[in-house]
């Protein structure tokens, strides 16, 4: 029963996706669903391009194991990044009324650190978009008690949402996400109050996780532990700001009053409703110890969807599927979505510049298709879990894209020469350290590279200039528009 009801429900999304397709005539519409979006639209595809497998198992099964202590870096981290985000992305860029960051990084520096920057960014999705499609894997294999395989439901789960993506972007993006926000919300309080009604209530459960030191936030210990806690709290906050889907959601608004606080309110309820799965995975461990140990041990991602499984009705699994599957594929194809659009933006218009928009629309198409395959092999030949694949995602864009982006925002002298000795600098610094010393380094590597970064963009543009404007391409500063 429940898989024809999971079916039936992947069927009814992919529709109301296709739906959605026949409102794409142009690029504009594909890549920021034509700027037209109201705020409840974008809170909610704010809030869904994070609440996607991560929040669900991964921080669940996380915080059972580390306590609030071990999921500093999200939901603490990303749900800052988006309200940073949301309020430089609103004030400065969203006038430029460009479709991608790597747009930006062209008017402000030159092509080099277009193409430069844009690459960080699609690389770093590759970690991300895995974690989201491992996860559907994992739901497939659970819902079909083992039928289908992990592997198996990860190409399923590609093809479905490559499926509505490739037609309908942004629209069916930003439609979807709004249906399914409303799925995945209302599921998941379902599952908690009939958690809280096995346990005795929500405080029994509350004041256990408090008993178990579960609810401890800041480390104790030596100022290394201190190092490595802020370390992983920056990368995701820092590290996302300089990311395309997050850029998508405030552009996609049909003004800047509604951008910011559109990403302001869906960053709020993102950063609220993440506890909501970690009350449901705890109350596992009061529910049903001796199964939860062994699960615990084996795969702790497999917690939440078994708890669910054997202790609730056929209904309320209905719903919890339904909303997991929701806000994952909700999410995946919002970073599905991100990288290809940049990437036949800003680096392949450079080579074809005279391409029709028509034309130019099955470049990015085609961008999709592709990367959809690279995310495929990486997520069917990497061991990490979930939640280290997201983590590990923004190192990439911390060390070499964040730097350029904020000064470029902020500081009017920053130069092409400073951003190119900020990416290089960045980049290289840290997967020096990552390679030589990797886990052993007391300061974790991708805030080395991010200082490093810093001080290139500060000597970089204060140093006599060698490397100037790219001609062809006014430096545009954002302030120029406010008087």
């Amino acid at each position: 029963m429940l898989i024809w009801f999971v079916v039936a429900y992947l069927l009814v999304s992919v529709g109301i996706g296709l739906f959605a397709a026949t409102r794409v005539h142009n690029t504009k519409d594909f890549a920021v669903a034509g700027r037209s979006l109201p705020w409840p639209v974008v809170m909610a595809t704010v809030f869904a391009t994070w609440f996607g497998a991560e929040a669900v198992f991964g921080v669940s099964a996380t915080f059972v194991q580390e306590g609030l202590g071990g999921v500093v870096a999200d939901p603490f981290g990303s749900s800052m990044c988006l309200i940073i985000a949301g309020v430089l992305f609103s004030r400065y860029l969203y006038m430029l009324n460009i479709i991608t960051l790597g747009d930006f990084y062209r008017m402000r520096y030159s092509r080099t650190v277009e193409v430069l920057t844009t690459i960080c960014i699609v690389v770093s999705y590759l970690g991300w978009v895995a974690a989201q499609i491992k996860a559907l894997g994992l739901i497939f294999y659970v819902v079909s008690n083992g039928a289908v395989s992990q592997e198996t439901g990860m190409i399923l789960g590609t093809a479905i949402v490559l499926t509505y993506t490739i037609f309908g972007g942004m629209f069916s993006v930003a439609i979807l996400d709004f249906v399914q926000m409303a799925v995945s919300m209302g599921g998941l309080m379902f599952i908690a109050y009939i958690m809280s009604g096995k346990t005795g209530g929500t405080m029994n459960v509350i004041d256990h996780a408090a008993a178990a030191g579960k609810l401890q936030f800041f480390p104790k210990g030596d100022v290394w532990t201190w190092v490595a806690f802020f370390g992983a709290w920056v990368t995701m906050m820092l590290g996302s700001i300089p990311q395309q889907d997050v850029f998508q959601r405030v552009t996609s608004a049909k003004s800047q009053k509604v951008a910011l606080w559109g990403s302001v309110l869906g960053a709020s309820i993102y950063f609220c409703f993440t506890f909501v799965p970690m009350f449901i995975a705890y109350s596992a461990t009061l529910i049903d110890p001796v199964l939860f140990d062994k699960l615990l041990a084996e795969d702790s991602q497999l917690v939440l969807p078994t708890l669910v499984l054997q202790h609730t009705p056929l209904f309320a699994q209905v719903l919890f599927f339904g909303a997991v599957l929701s806000a994952i594929m909700s999410c995946s194809s919002a970073t599905l979505l991100a990288p290809s659009v940049t990437f036949a933006e800003n680096v392949v218009k450079g080579f074809v510049p005279n391409i029709s928009d028509r034309n130019f629309l099955w470049v990015m198409r085609a961008s999709l298709a592709g990367f959809a395959g690279m995310v495929l092999v990486v997520s069917l030949s990497t061991e990490a879990s979930i939640f280290e694949m997201v983590e590990n995602a923004y190192k990439v864009t911390l060390a070499g894209a964040f730097i350029p982006l904020v000064c470029g925002i902020l500081w009017k002298r920053a130069t092409n020469q400073g951003a190119l000795a900020a990416i290089f600098g960045g980049l290289l610094s840290w997967i020096l350290i990552e390679l030589l010393i990797g886990e052993e380094s007391p300061v974790p590597p991708q805030l080395i590279g991010l200082a490093i970064s810093a001080i290139g963009m500060v000597l970089g543009s204060l140093l006599p200039q060698w490397i100037r404007h790219s001609p062809g391409h006014s430096g545009v500063h954002p302030h120029a528009h406010h008087h």
